[in-house]
C-alpha cells in the first residue's frame, strides 16, 4: 500500500502516525507497521499483526520493503496495552532491533521506531528506546492523506475486519449456487463449442448489463450470478472486463465484482476477487486491493494475475502503471464487437 506526498511532514511522528489509517484504509490495532522513505516522501506502508510469530515474519517484511529500494524506513508499533507497560518496552525494543537487522541486509536503515497506544485523537506515542521523545497523535480525520482519500472516493474503515467484510464470502449463498454453477458451466461449454466468439461477446454484454442493474440497486438472480461466475473463467471474457476499471462506469463494475466475490464459492470467486483487486488498485485504493488479493491467493496460490498484482502492490508500483494493463481489454472488446464505456481521466492524488 503506497502513497506519495511531497508535502507530508515525516519528521513529525504525531502526524505520520495519524496518517496511517488513510494509507491502510482502516485504523490499525495490535500491529507492527513499516513505513518506507523514498526521496523524503512516504513510500510503501506494510503492516503485520503483532503476535508471537511476528519475529519470524521480519525477514519477509524486509524483503518486500526492499523491492522498491527505499532509502530508509520508520517502524510504528501499535499496542494499546504494551505502550504503557514498562515490562513490554524491552520486547518492543528487541523486536525493532531484529527488524533493523533484517532491513540492514538490504541496505535499508531503520531511521526511527515509535510505540503508540492507539491511532486516534488522544493517543500518545514514544520512541521505542525511551529516548524521552514522545507526544500526542494528531487527529487522523484531519490528516492531509485522509482528505485525499475522501476526494478519491475511498472509504476508511474503523477496523481491518470491516474492510475484509467487503469481500467476506456468504457461505450459505455460495453453497446454494453450486448446482446453478454446474448447470451454467455445462450450458456455456456447449455454446462455446458452437460459437466461441459469439459466446464471449454475449458474456461481456451480460456483465455490462448486470453491473448497471447492480449499481441501480437491483439484486441479480442466482442464475445470473452463476452465468457470470462461469464466464469469468474464460480468459477472453475476463481479460476484456479488466478494461472496465479505467472506464466511466468503473464503479458499477466494481460493485458487481464485490457482489460476486461475496456470493460465489471457490474456485469461481477467485476471478471476481482479482477483478475487484485490479479495479481498486487502478483507482488508488491499496487497502481494498490488498485484502482482495490476499483472498484470491488463498483460493489459488498460483493465480498469475493475482500474484503479479500482489507483487506490484507490495513493491509500491504506482496505479498509473497498472492502468496500462487495461488497454488490452479495449483491444479484445473491439475484436469481439463490444462497445465498452469510454476511458476516464485520472487525477494525481495520493494513491
Amino acid at each position: 500500500m503506497t502513497t506519495h506526498r511531497a508535502d507530508f511532514e515525516l519528521n513529525r511522528p504525531g502526524a505520520l502516525i495519524a496518517a496511517l489509517p488513510a494509507v491502510l484504509g482502516f485504523v490499525p490495532e495490535n500491529s507492527l507497521i513499516l513505513v518506507s522513505l523514498d526521496g523524503g516522501e512516504m513510500g510503501s506502508v506494510l503492516r503485520v499483526d503483532l503476535s508471537e510469530e511476528v519475529t519470524d515474519r521480519l525477514v519477509h517484511l524486509a524483503a518486500i520493503a526492499a523491492a522498491a529500494e527505499p532509502e530508509a524506513a520508520i517502524a510504528v508499533i501499535v499496542d494499546a496495552e504494551g505502550a504503557h507497560c514498562p515490562g513490554c518496552n524491552e520486547e518492543h525494543r528487541l523486536l525493532c532491533a531484529a527488524l533493523a537487522d533484517a532491513l540492514a541486509q538490504h541496505d535499508i536503515q531503520l531511521w526511527a521506531a515509535h510505540v503508540v497506544d492507539r491511532v486516534a485523537l488522544g493517543g500518545r506515542w514514544h520512541c521505542v528506546d525511551r529516548c524521552g521523545a514522545g507526544g500526542p497523535i494528531d487527529d487522523p480525520s484531519a490528516s492531509p492523506l485522509a482528505a485525499a482519500a475522501v476526494l478519491d472516493g475511498r472509504r476508511l474503515y474503523a477496523r481491518r475486519a470491516d474492510l475484509q467484510a467487503v469481500i467476506a464470502l456468504d457461505a450459505a449463498r455460495g453453497a446454494g449456487l453450486a448446482d446453478a454453477l454446474r448447470r451454467q458451466a455445462a450450458k456455456r461449454e456447449a455454446a462455446q463449442r458452437d460459437d466461441p466468439v459469439g459466446c464471449a461477446r454475449r458474456d461481456v454484454r451480460r456483465a455490462l448489463a448486470v453491473a448497471k442493474r447492480v449499481a441501480a440497486g437491483e439484486t441479480p438472480s442466482g442464475t445470473q450470478l452463476a452465468a457470470l461466475g462461469c464466464a469469468l473463467r474464460d480468459a477472453q471474457v475476463r481479460d476484456t472486463l479488466y478494461a472496465l476499471a479505467v472506464g466511466e462506469r468503473a464503479g458499477d463494475a466494481e460493485s458487481l465484482w464485490a457482489l460476486l466475490a461475496r456470493s460465489l464459492p471457490e474456485p469461481w470467486r477467485v476471478e471476481a476477487l482479482v477483478l475487484l483487486a485490479f479495479s481498486a488498485y487502478v483507482r488508488g485504493d491499496g487497502p481494498l486491493a490488498g485484502v482482495s488479493l490476499d483472498a484470491a491467493l488463498r483460493c489459488d496460490p498460483q493465480h498469475r494475475m493475482a500474484g503479479m498484482l500482489d507483487q506490484a502492490l507490495q513493491s509500491g508500483l504506482r496505479p498509473e502503471r497498472i492502468r496500462e494493463l487495461a488497454v488490452t481489454g479495449y483491444r479484445l472488446a473491439k475484436r469481439l464487437g463490444v462497445r465498452l464505456p469510454p476511458q476516464r481521466s485520472f487525477g494525481r492524488r495520493a494513491g
